[in-house]
């Protein structure tokens, strides 16, 4: 259990830390802090809440993420990922049902880490994470299509991709030049400087810049200010959600997503936080942080919590050696929210969308869906499927189907490297022998390959006196496989026919035993030299 609930803070204190590592963290901190800032209020107003939402949950989530996480430089926060869970939860329960579903998609979390479910959950294959991050990208860019041209949506805007892009179309005369200015600007800005100075905040520089220009020339754009009346300048006090038996049954199904996503995607960030460092991180502490970060984020009013890979990938670039980075950005975020809250008020939304267009289009992993396509009929069926679901159906839909498909494409695959090879019939033996046939069996012997295993098996016929079945390159065998194995001994020895196992495992031969294969006409060894050798003697009676 130990290994499940080490944080990797304890760990790197183990090892000793000095003040040179304590400088290169801060500065880590404060890049990424520098980045969250805009990012985080972005992603809690497309999220449908206030920008202070977005704030408290890369404080309080960022600070427990890195505290209590099994990664030395995962930076958690909001993520672009939960835009459309948070939003349809919102629209659909309130603010207090979306409180409600983030506390109890912590302590499904907090479960998962405990029955180390994290071991598995990092297996979702590849192409379903390259199709549902592509999905909620386009979802993203979607929902920021209103603010980008500056439109108005009298009736409110629609959730699902179709009735929101006839909204948009709809909504077209309400056009805004200056808003869209603005957020061509901000898309300008960060983009100039990701090529010419890719070390400089471009994010918050674009936002600051963006947010002059509309004050200066008093452009008529909607701001944080005119919409939500700015931020508060510190934390609210912690409180319970409102809990009701009707509202915790209401929101399950979200609570069910939110875990599921935060699982995957926070574990997929740690992986790529160990690509880029050569460390390993805990999977399983990972989830119990994350699990915690949920339920104190809901406890100050914040939004799901969850790895974030951008922001983790921008502290390990920014020299972070451990945890304390992570920490430091929260500490820093909250020291911008007591200095900076007024000046929110004057950052236009418009700019706030450019941010997260820039994100969505960064999102798309344009390399690895080519490559993808490229390399497999099969796969890229999968990334399409999950993507389409994902668009136009549902996340979790998505990633379920995709995930399903993936494998049965697995299954199909391995049940083709299934080998059953007849080596025989051979000379005599003796002079009471007939004749002895061999089957070598190679591969994962289990119930995608029975169908496959069974239709040579099954030729086997009663003109030989003795089968021999050797087993020895069997890698793995469940109830499917061994239930063949019975059959085809079972019908041996009906027919007369002395039949000789050859394995080294003894859970094999449990399993056979299991399946009630009779008493008398089998015989288990260690080697085929063994058989060869049993059959030239002569069997001892009975079972062996």
């Amino acid at each position: 259990m130990t290994d499940v609930i080490l944080p990797k803070t304890i760990s790197v204190f183990r090892e000793g830390y000095g003040l040179g590592r304590l400088k290169a963290d801060a500065l880590a901190g404060l890049t990424v802090a520098i980045v969250a800032l805009p990012l985080s209020m972005a992603i809690a107003i497309a999220s449908g809440v206030t920008p202070d939402r977005g704030l408290y949950t890369a404080i309080i989530g960022g600070f427990l993420v890195s505290l209590l996480g099994g990664s030395r430089h995962q930076i958690g926060g909001p993520a672009g990922a939960f835009i459309v869970l948070v939003s349809t939860t919102v629209a659909t329960h309130g603010i207090d049902g979306l409180l409600l579903a983030t506390a109890m998609a912590g302590l499904m979390l907090i479960a998962c880490g405990l029955l180390r479910l994290g071991d598995y959950i990092k297996f979702i294959p590849y192409p379903v994470t390259v199709g549902f991050t592509a999905g909620i990208a386009v979802i993203i860019f979607a929902s920021q299509i209103g603010e980008l041209l500056g439109l108005t949506f009298p009736g409110g805007e629609p959730g699902p991709l179709a009735d929101k892009l006839e909204a948009i179309v709809a909504a077209l005369p309400a056009f805004s030049p200056s808003a869209a200015a603005i957020a061509a600007l901000t898309i300008a800005i960060i983009l100039v400087l990701r090529r010419v100075r890719p070390t400089w905040p471009g994010l918050l520089i674009a936002v600051v810049v963006a947010s002059l220009a509309a004050a200066l020339l008093q452009l008529p754009v909607a701001t944080i200010g005119s919409k939500f009346g700015g931020i508060p300048s510190g934390l609210p006090l912690p409180s319970l959600p409102t809990i009701t038996p009707e509202l915790a049954i209401a929101v399950l199904p979200d609570a069910i997503a939110f875990a599921l996503l935060g699982a995957i995607e926070s574990l997929l960030s740690a992986v790529v936080a160990d690509g880029m460092t050569g460390r390993r991180h805990r999977s399983n502490t990972e989830l119990l942080a994350q699990g915690v970060a949920n339920i104190g984020s809901a406890l100050f009013g914040g939004i799901c919590v969850t790895g974030t890979i951008a922001r983790t990938a921008t502290n390990v670039r920014a020299g972070a050696t451990s945890p304390v980075s992570g920490m430091l950005h929260a500490a820093f975020l909250l020291a911008f929210m007591l200095i900076a809250a007024p000046l929110a008020a004057y950052i236009p939304l418009a700019a706030l969308a450019g941010v997260l267009a820039v994100v969505s289009w960064n999102m798309v992993e344009k390399s690895a869906i080519a490559a993808l396509v490229r390399s497999s009929r099969g796969e890229a069926l999968i990334l399409a499927v999950t993507f389409l679901l994902v668009v136009f159906r549902d996340l979790t839909e998505g990633i379920v189907v995709g995930f399903s498909l993936a494998a049965l494409q697995f299954i199909h695959h391995m049940s083709k490297n299934i080998r059953v090879t007849a080596e025989g019939p051979e000379k005599p033996l003796d002079a009471t022998d007939t004749a002895t046939v061999t089957y070598r069996l190679d591969g994962a012997f289990f119930f995608g390959a029975v169908a496959a295993a069974g239709a040579v098996l099954d030729r086997i016929g009663d003109d030989h006196r003795n089968l021999v079945l050797d087993c020895t390159g069997i890698r793995f065998v469940d109830t499917s496989g061994v239930n063949l194995l019975a059959s085809v001994i079972r019908k041996a020895i009906r027919h007369g026919v002395e039949v000789y196992v050859v394995t080294e495992r003894s859970e094999l031969k449990t399993m056979l035993h299991h399946q009630e294969i009779p008493e008398t006409g089998v015989h288990f060894v260690k080697t085929l030299a063994e058989a060869r050798e049993t059959l030239a003697n002569g069997p001892a009676q009975g079972h062996d």
